[in-house]
């Protein structure tokens, strides 16, 4: 029986040196620099293909990370190189996959960009815990012209003519913690602690029309505490996008924008109240929501595409004091109005890293209701908003657990703050 062997360029150059070293010394040393000039031919062609070899076995990985994304349950992977092409290969330098490791790897991170605008839209249910840190400031500036007087003869106004100006500042840490239950379910809380500063200021102060009275008030403390749960309806395959369906409840911990103590700044000659502010800033709204969202998620190479939905239930609470007139008492209940939000956007995943993204958010409220005790529900005038949004944001992942998140919104609606900016840096386990 006869052994084959496969003998590399290389190994064919060392038989022949080794042949011509047996050899008698031939009578010219041209023999000898022609078989070393040959063998260090051989020696540069060898390390040509080494570097070729190299570079395709990085395409063929790099290629099938790409697809894994797109690649059914029978879709069989490409095939991986020869042994004997694979032993040739010397040891990866960086931005190589040379073995199976460094391969599945690069497959992970191909598909990191996509997982953090998961994370952001929906939820990420291949991680079992993540803890998320963020840093939000928000600027609100809302003029309103006030009349106090009458028409004359439906065409002169008669009276005082103020500009009333609210600039407020808040800035909200918020940490938040993700268990992923099962590989469809994760529950989530939000903690929230707020610090806020608004000036409050009104024309005509002293009864002069060209007097400007102003006034700040701070405030700081936690928020509203929500717990939610993330259930996976579909996953996303073929042309239907991974739909969640989001539950939960946001319980009133903050300090409630009623029945505040009140700081009376101005007086008018009856004893009337003209400029009077809250002596500290509310942290929360003070009463119970329930909300129930739906969100998409589909991926389009390189594109990924994201929208959402839902409604914000707040149930009827009661309060020791209602009313906006800060030298009388009237207990009863508020009933927020519900409100309906929707979004859509797009983001792009650059590379295995970074992604950016667009979207619209719009959140519309109905009229909030207040019922004095023993009296009737009524309207409340001007509690009615729409806050609309437009979002840009990046995402870059710091490490294999850690992403670092930026948002900026714009405000469109003088409802909607003039502008927030956020930071958001969740820790993946």
């Amino acid at each position: 029986m006869h052994t084959l062997y496969r003998l590399t360029p290389l190994a064919l150059a060392a038989l022949a040196v080794t042949a011509f070293a047996q050899q008698p010394a031939p009578s010219d040393g041209a023999d000898m620099q022609a078989l070393i000039a040959q063998l260090e031919q051989l020696k540069a062609n060898y390390a040509q293909e080494v570097r070729r070899l190299r570079e395709l076995d990085m395409q063929v990985q790099a290629m099938q990370a790409r697809l894994s994304g797109r690649a059914g349950p029978g879709t069989t992977p490409a095939a991986p190189l020869a042994p004997a092409a694979a032993s040739a290969v010397a040891p990866s330098s960086e931005g190589y996959a040379s073995s199976a490791a460094e391969a599945q790897q690069a497959k992970q991170e191909a598909r990191r960009s996509v997982d953090d605008v998961k994370q952001q839209q929906a939820a990420l249910f291949s991680r079992r815990f993540t803890i998320e840190n963020g840093l939000t400031y928000a600027r609100y500036d809302r003029k309103q012209l006030t009349l106090n007087g009458f028409l004359a003869l439906d065409a002169i106004f008669l009276g005082n003519i103020a500009i009333e100006n609210v600039e407020s500042d808040s800035l909200t840490y918020n940490l938040a913690a993700r268990w992923g239950v099962s590989p469809n379910l994760t529950l989530n809380m939000d903690v929230p602690y707020l610090a806020r500063r608004t000036v409050y200021q009104k024309g005509g102060a002293g009864g002069a029309a060209a007097a400007i009275a102003q006034e700040e008030t701070n405030g700081s403390g936690i928020g509203d505490v929500s717990l939610s749960a993330n259930y996976r309806l579909f996953a996303e395959r073929g042309w239907r996008p991974e739909t969640v369906l989001t539950g939960g409840v946001t319980a009133p911990t903050g300090r409630a924008p009623y029945g505040l103590d009140w700081k009376v700044i101005e007086r008018d000659d009856d004893d009337y109240i003209r400029f009077a502010v809250p002596q500290e800033q509310p942290t929360g709204n003070g009463v119970w929501q329930a909300n129930l969202g739906v969100s998409m998620v589909k991926t389009a190479d390189p594109a990924i595409l994201f929208a959402n939905a839902g409604y914000i239930h707040s149930f009827p609470r009661g309060f020791s004091d209602i009313d906006s007139n800060p030298d009388t008492v009237n207990p009863g209940d508020v009933k927020l109005g519900g409100s309906v939000y929707f979004g859509a956007g797009v983001a792009f995943a650059f590379n295995e890293r970074t992604s950016l993204s667009i979207s619209f958010s719009d959140k519309i409220s109905t009229r909030a209701s207040t019922r004095f005790k023993g009296g009737e529900w009524v309207k409340v005038i001007g509690s009615d908003a729409n806050a609309a949004s437009l979002n840009l944001g990046v995402t870059y992942a710091l490490n294999q657990h850690t992403t670092l998140v930026t948002m900026l919104g714009i405000g469109l609606t003088p409802d909607a703050p003039d502008f927030t900016l956020a930071f958001k840096v969740p820790y993946m386990l």
